[in-house]
């Protein structure tokens, strides 16, 4: 899923001469793990993925992700990882073998705790039965199955190896190998989509059941392919009758949108992505893997891995390409431009028990976005309103100076 970015480089307004405190106590902790390889790359994907040789280097691979996490050991000394989230790429590429060694090197240097999430993530045409039932032994308790489409024609724009029926049978064997809590993500938007044929992929995902969807639009983002030559896309009007039409039909069937394009049946969100949202820790190990460390004296920083995997593998160089410290100025565009994608926002004491500043520093920014009509008028929670999340760009500019 889901890499964070390295700090913005922002200067947030009125921010800058709060004194930090000290964090009273430090925010979970969790583990991301990047497997840069693919089948194939996508045309729309712009994460740091590499199209796969015909002979994966596992064992290499699994030796650096350790040796990178024991340079970060040092930060977290003391505490327990909450979630760990296998991204990619696509991390099912990978044996069980190569993962369990993986993941029991992991909790030989960090302890597990007792209710751990560990999620992976896995495309429909890298399915194999047994290999899943495996994954499920090791104690992963959670997949993410990347289906976009279920429709040819869509998915052979998107450039996937899969199509419609094997996206149907990856959901059914991920039940029965076991997952009982799995993710379906689906994009709208598509080249030359309809509002039928968003509402029929919704629908045929909905009918398999999952725990959780990840309903979101394709956006052409820049050095990919789409962005180079760009497909045809549905007009603004269709794309709005896509939305609304599409977050009604999940509420009917008891799927909550909880984050902008996240919907989860009850009790079932992505731990592992809330942590993100609500300024958690992580640490990130792999080839572009980034990383958001909290310290008790204040400092709070952001790393990157480097993203080539030939010179992550390559022992002459540093697994850690940069870092930064987060400044006071950028603090609250920081904080802000996660936990307001959360559609129920946070509790205001998040704000000064996660960054160290008080909560006084958004003071003026906030009247001005609640003025707008753009944030709720409520002490106790910092959340933007149904507009805000619409315009939630409009709104975080609101703190940028």
């Amino acid at each position: 899923m889901t890499d964070s970015h390295p700090a913005s480089s922002l200067i947030i307004g009125g921010a800058a001469s709060s004194p930090r405190a000290p964090l009273p106590t430090l925010p979970p902790l969790a583990l991301y793990i990047h497997i840069p390889w693919c089948v194939r790359k996508c045309p729309y994907c712009d994460f740091n993925s590499h199209t796969a040789s015909p002979v994966l280097p596992e064992e290499e691979y699994v030796d650096a992700l350790l040796a990178d996490l024991d340079q970060d050991l040092h930060a977290v000394y003391g505490r327990e990882i909450s979630s760990i989230f296998f991204g990619g790429g696509t991390p099912s590429l990978f044996s069980a073998q190569a993962l369990g060694r993986l993941l029991k090197g992991v909790e030989q240097r960090i302890p597990f705790a007792h209710d751990i999430e560990i999620t992976l993530e896995a495309n429909p045409g890298t399915f194999e039965q047994e290999k899943f039932v495996a994954y499920r032994k090791l104690g992963i308790n959670r997949l993410s199955i990347g289906i976009q489409s279920f429709q040819q024609q869509k998915l052979e724009a998107l450039g996937r190896i899969h199509n419609g029926d094997e996206a149907v049978r990856a959901a059914a064997m991920a039940r029965q190998a076991g997952f009982d809590n799995f993710n379906l993500d689906l994009m709208h938007g598509l080249p030359d989509q309809s509002l039928e044929d968003a509402l029929s992929d919704l629908r045929q995902a909905i009918e398999l059941k999952p725990t959780h969807i990840s309903w979101y639009q394709l956006t052409l983002e820049p050095n990919t392919v789409f962005w180079n030559q760009p497909p045809v896309l549905p007009e603004d009007d269709t794309l709005w009758d896509i939305q609304e039409a599409g977050q009604a039909l999940l509420a009917a069937h008891g799927y909550a949108q909880y984050e902008v394009s996240a919907y989860a049946q009850p009790g079932r969100p992505a731990r592992h992505n809330l942590n993100y949202w609500s300024f958690g820790d992580f640490i990130g190990i792999g080839a572009g893997a980034h990383g958001k460390l909290s310290h008790p004296d204040g400092r709070i920083v952001r790393t990157w891995k480097t993203r080539l995997p030939k010179d992550y593998l390559n022992p002459a160089k540093s697994f850690q390409a940069g870092e930064k410290a987060l400044g006071n100025d950028e603090m609250p565009f920081e904080f802000l431009m996660n936990a307001l994608r959360l559609t129920a926002g946070v509790e205001s004491h998040l704000y000064p028990e996660r960054t160290g500043l008080p909560l006084e520093s958004l003071a003026e920014h906030r009247r001005e976005a609640e003025q707008s009509g753009l944030m709720q008028v409520e002490p106790s929670r910092l959340a933007a309103t149904e507009r805000g999340q619409l315009f939630l760009n409009d709104l975080l500019q609101k703190f940028l100076s």
